[in-house]
C-alpha cells in the first residue's frame, strides 16, 4: 500500500512490542506485503490482512486505509499461529 502515513494504534504498538516486531517491519510490511484478505465494506475504512516475511518469519499486520487522507491505521501484527494458519500463512484452517 502506498501511504502518505501510517498511524499505529495503541493496542497496536503493545502487541509489537510484546512480540518484538518493530515499526520498520510493519513499515515494510505495508508498503510490500502480499493482501492476503480484503474486507471492502469494513468500517470506518476497508481494511486488510497483509502478510510478509521478515528475517524468514511470518508477520500478519491488521491494517485499515483511509484514501481520502492517504492515511493506513495499523490494528494489530502478529506471527501467525500455524495451528489456525497453512503452511504459507495466507489460508486459515
Amino acid at each position: 500500500m502506498d501511504c502518505q502515513s501510517i498511524v499505529f494504534s495503541r493496542h497496536a504498538i503493545q502487541q509489537m512490542f510484546l512480540r518484538r516486531i518493530s515499526q520498520r517491519d510493519v513499515q515494510a510490511i505495508v508498503a510490500y506485503g502480499e493482501v492476503i484478505e480484503e474486507n471492502p465494506d469494513d468500517t470506518p475504512f476497508p481494511s486488510y490482512l497483509l502478510l510478509d516475511f521478515v528475517e524468514g518469519r511470518p508477520i500478519h499486520v491488521v491494517f485499515y486505509y483511509d484514501e481520502s487522507t492517504n492515511t493506513g491505521y495499523v490494528v494489530t501484527a502478529y506471527i501467525p499461529d500455524t495451528k489456525l494458519w497453512t503452511n504459507d500463512f495466507r489460508n486459515r484452517r
